[in-house]
């Protein structure tokens, strides 16, 4: 049982990361779970305790999907390239930092698998409708899938794994904010300004402040409708949606405070836009069905099963008995190490795992309540940031690999690699010292 149950683990994670013929790597990870029950290393009664850690995470991540969705319906991302190349007033520096808040921002209010796929085609067009040169592409697209990946770390709820972690610690989302926020994003700023010494000499210096005649590319999951009588009144319509996205965002910190289960606050949002559009387009919510990325639920929830498998043949064992001189010593000692040895496994077994299985470890150790929050939250900050070393450590990044080759800009594992390796490193272990830092000051 021991030996099936690791052999499907890495079967199934080589072919999540292959992807043959281009296969959803929701397929892998359901037959490998598949694999797993029959194996029985997870027993049916353990499906239930499954199921309820991760309910709540995918409910979440769905309604937001869905919120990115409408949003798009409405042109709001075309809208925003414009508006990116307005802002930039002709400098290809400003453009730079404009792009990089724009995926943060995406991330924030959205996630990052909903970033990188929502926002790299839209950079993409906007590059190439720019007339841009390949070398002068790459730092916009590669600083922003980096910067919309990372950005999933200051809050729980920008990332479907960290939202099933938070379940697993028993952790709440104003709580995980609360300590993470500030380092987490003194970390990405570190890290954007990593990238723009490393790609100031390629930036052009000039770029046009006018794009026109902007279409999403073909393999955009998303359509545009155009809708609106002027640009004033498009402007205002979407000033209107930003702002309703941003109280839902808001809701969920407030639901969290008061221990409602943030699932409903997204699931209202998600609801009160749909009846927006079907009023302002008479688009019924039907198309949802079709549209939204079901396959990350089934991904997620195959994965924490093979994960849980691990874990009941004596994997958590193991790790407690490596990991427990880590977290035996100072806060500062645990936040450093846990965060280090997260980003090694996710660069090795690509972060979804690495969390899971990591966190999942940690609630075994008997760990005080402080030292588990900092423990977590390094690993949190390893597979989120520390992951983005190789392109392998997050499926995002694989996502986006594939995404900006499909628009013909070309990208190498190698030219990956020369970047992540110069700024990823510093980035983790600066936010994992802050991260100490600052828990230690709060609490």
């Amino acid at each position: 049982m021991a030996w099936v149950t690791i052999l499907t683990f890495l079967v199934t994670l080589v072919f999540i990361l292959w992807r043959p013929k281009g296969i959803n790597e929701a397929i892998p990870a359901t037959i490998g779970a598949i694999i797993v029950l029959l194996s029985g290393s997870v027993s049916l009664t353990e499906l239930g305790i499954i199921t309820e850690t991760i309910s709540g995470a995918a409910i979440t991540i769905m309604a937001t999907i869905v919120m990115a969705i409408v949003l798009e319906s409405f042109g709001f991302f075309n809208w925003v390239a414009e508006k990116l190349a307005e802002r930039a007033k002709g400098s290809g520096i400003r453009l730079f930092w404009y792009v990089n808040l724009l995926c943060f921002l995406m991330t924030l209010f959205f996630n990052n698998d909903g970033s990188i796929l929502i926002t790299t085609p839209i950079l993409v067009m906007l590059l190439n409708n720019m007339g841009l040169k390949n070398h002068q592409k790459i730092p916009y697209l590669l600083s922003g899938g980096l910067i919309a990946t990372a950005s999933s770390a200051p809050i729980g709820v920008s990332n479907i794994v960290n939202l099933i972690a938070l379940k697993i610690v028993h952790m709440s989302l104003y709580a995980h904010t609360a300590m993470m926020f500030i380092p987490a994003t003194l970390g990405l700023l570190l890290l954007v300004g990593l990238l723009f010494l490393r790609f100031k000499k390629d930036l052009p210096k000039i770029v046009p402040t006018k794009v026109t005649g902007l279409s999403l590319p073909s393999y955009h999951p998303l359509k545009q409708n155009s809708i609106y009588s002027s640009e004033k009144d498009r402007s205002k319509f979407m000033r209107n949606i930003l702002l309703f996205v941003f109280a839902v965002r808001i809701s969920l910190f407030v639901a969290s405070f008061f221990s409602i289960p943030i699932s409903v606050m997204a699931v209202i949002g998600s609801l009160v836009l749909l009846g927006w559009r079907w009023a302002y387009l008479k688009v019924p919510p039907t198309d949802m069905l079709k549209k939204t990325p079901w396959y990350i639920i089934i991904f997620a929830f195959s994965m924490y099963i093979i994960i849980y498998g691990l874990n009941n043949i004596g994997l958590t064992d193991w790790l407690i008995d490596f990991m427990r001189p880590m977290v035996s010593g100072s806060l500062l000692h645990t936040s450093v190490l846990m965060g280090v040895l997260l980003s090694v496994l996710s660069n090795i077994f690509n972060n979804h795992p690495a969390l899971m299985v990591g966190t999942l470890t940690l609630t075994s150790m008997n760990l005080d309540l402080l030292s588990l929050k900092v423990a977590y939250l390094a690993n949190v900050i390893g597979s989120d940031i520390g992951s983005l070393l190789l392109p392998m450590g997050t499926l995002a990044t694989l996502m986006w690999m594939h995404i900006v080759r499909r628009g013909k800009v070309k990208v190498t594992w190698w030219q990956y690699i020369k970047v992540t390796i110069v700024v990823i490193p510093p980035t983790v272990i600066f936010t994992l010292v802050i991260l100490y830092y600052w828990v230690t000051w709060l609490f």
